[in-house]
């Protein structure tokens, strides 16, 4: 790190070069080092910050970007993410024939477009939107984009609420209310367009989530609606989308103030319909206006597609549609984005055809099975504690951490199956969400738990580790994210690489071994010697505080 801060490393290459005798060889860091230039005989010097005067070769110009892309992570082990990282050589075929079609030019492309409004439609029915509504909805580049049209609904439908009673829309204006686990997109909305975030303290009492009864201390007739969650990216707890509704039924009863919800479902959209089907978190609650979710998430499609639905035509206001001309017929839109590529939403369809109901089940089942046996394996060292708790039975839920692991030792030495199926559990996404234990923290007070996220990186995996929301955030945990591409081998391998490096740490094997031995050998031999062995230099260890990735 000291070399990295102190010196230039740019300037260090450069003067640590041969004599550029030869022309090929390069004395300078803003100019591409073309790899095989003897084979490819390259007489063109690319820039790397500025257009180049003349082109390359294709295969020179592959083959740079092609190596200097292979320094990326490899995507199957980015436990940090949600976003889907694989689809099958049909879909990626299907992708690549219609690469180069823009979904927005609807008269041009009436099959994509058809495509597209059957999608729309699939998510509907999946979402129980009422028939005889004719729910409305888009595809959209991401979820971000979606809770931003959500939004704005909910805005102008309270404007027309406040307006219809003779009431200022400005002074104070409007506020949305959500939970300060929320993902970074809703705060955006917020700001963005001009409306008061107010964010509900969140608890270990109220499982790191928003509680409905602590919602309803920030809710007045200026609140335009709640986000309730659906898959927290912190622990993967889903709100309550019915307790929210029923509190918000009484709330009305009370002041005749008629407050919507929208459902953010980014990851849960596609996870609660196929493993938790008598869970009532959708359209069937007639307070829910609007539900988004990510395609490119547990939907499986490619990155780049989100969708939004509104529970029928009343509830999306027409300001908000656009009518276009210009492009050879009447279209009509009602995005951010204008182009946007059709290949996601291709890739959509794909999954839904190829998959049905039944084999988005079977994947959920099996996401959420791998990670209830990460969750048991980490608490069964006795070194971890898991926030998350898909892993928990419903039955106890109030169970103590010791408990669960006794039970978990149980069924091995009896070798007695846990229970079977998501619907026995707690609901939630496949996220894995833990920390050291608290015995661990008070045997090991020199182990920092991000440690682990450096140790894991150095092995492949990325694995963030982060505080807990604000009110809670003196908690740091570690999170995985299960996702199809996570085959129970590799779980099998980051279960063992997790206590490996556990280990290591508890041998004074981890990040600042060097500095760790240097300090103990000093405090033994030096003046008033005192033989120490209580784990990594603490000093040192205040500068490791660097996280590799932040919730997504």
């Amino acid at each position: 790190m000291a070399l990295g801060r102190h010196v230039d490393a740019d300037k260090l290459i450069a003067a640590s070069r041969d004599h550029p005798a030869h022309k090929h060889t390069s004395a300078r860091h803003d100019l591409h080092d073309n790899p095989f230039l003897s084979r490819y005989d390259v007489e063109t010097e690319l820039p790397k910050y500025r257009l180049p005067d003349k082109g390359a070769d294709g295969k020179v110009v592959y083959q740079i970007l092609h190596d200097e892309l292979m320094l990326d992570g490899n995507p199957s082990m980015n436990l940090a993410s949600f976003v889907n990282t694989w689809a099958p050589d049909e879909a990626r075929t299907l992708m690549m024939e219609n690469l180069n079609k823009n979904l927005v030019d609807q008269d041009e492309y009436p099959a994509a477009q058809e495509i597209h409004e059957r999608c729309v439609s699939m998510i509907s029915h999946l979402w129980h939107a009422p028939p005889e509504n004719k729910a409305m909805g888009t595809a959209t580049t991401g979820s971000s984009e979606a809770i931003m049209l959500g939004g704005m609904a909910l805005k102008r439908k309270w404007q027309e609420r406040m307006k219809a009673k003779g009431k200022d829309i400005h002074n104070p204006g409007p506020n949305i209310v959500m939970g300060a686990e929320a993902q970074v997109a809703l705060e955006k909305f917020a700001r963005y367009f001009e409306v008061e975030a107010r964010l509900v303290p969140v608890t270990k009492e109220s499982n790191y989530a928003m509680s409905a009864k602590d919602a309803m201390k920030y809710v007045d007739e200026n609140t335009i609606g709640i986000f309730v969650i659906m898959g927290s990216t912190y622990t993967g707890t889903f709100e309550s989308v019915q307790e929210m509704s029923d509190e918000l039924d009484k709330y009305e009863a009370e002041t005749g103030n008629y407050v919507p919800i929208h459902v953010d479902a980014a990851s849960g959209g596609f996870v609660a319909p196929f493993v938790y089907p008598h869970l009532t978190w959708d359209f069937k609650l007639p307070r829910v206006h609007s539900i988004n979710t990510s395609g490119h998430k547990y939907g499986m499609s490619t990155v780049g597609v989100g969708w939004i639905i509104w529970r029928g035509a009343d509830y999306l206001p027409k300001e908000l549609i656009f009518e276009l001309h210009y492009l050879g017929a009447t279209d009509y839109s009602f995005n951010l984005n204008f182009s946007r590529p059709a290949h996601p939403i291709l890739a959509q369809m794909f999954n839904f055809l190829n998959l049905g109901f039944d084999g988005y089940r079977r994947i959920m089942v099996n996401n959420l099975s791998k990670a209830r046996l990460i969750s048991r394996a980490l608490e069964g060292t006795g070194w971890y504690t898991c926030v998350s708790n898909v892993h928990i039975p419903k039955a106890a839920p109030s169970q103590s951490v010791g408990e669960k692991i006794s039970q978990v030792i149980g069924h091995v030495e009896k070798k007695t199956p846990a229970i079977d199926g998501p619907e026995h559990y707690l609901e939630g996404l496949p996220v894995v969400s833990f920390r050291f234990s608290d015995q661990f923290k008070a045997e090991n007070p020199g182990i920092k738990q991000s440690w682990i996220q450096l140790q894991l990186r150095g092995l492949g995996w990325i694995v963030p580790n982060y505080p807990l929301p604000p009110s809670c955030d003196d908690t740091e945990i570690l999170r995985v994210v299960v996702r199809e591409s996570l085959s129970g081998d590799l779980a099998r391998k980051l279960i063992e690489d997790i206590v490996q490096v556990t280990e290591q740490l508890l041998s004074d094997q981890g990040p600042s071994l060097s500095m760790s031995t240097a300090n103990k050998v000093r405090r033994s031999t030096g003046p008033g010697s005192e033989d120490r062995s209580d784990g990594i230099d603490k000093d040192h260890a205040s500068q490791n505080t660097k996280t590799w990735a932040k919730p997504c």
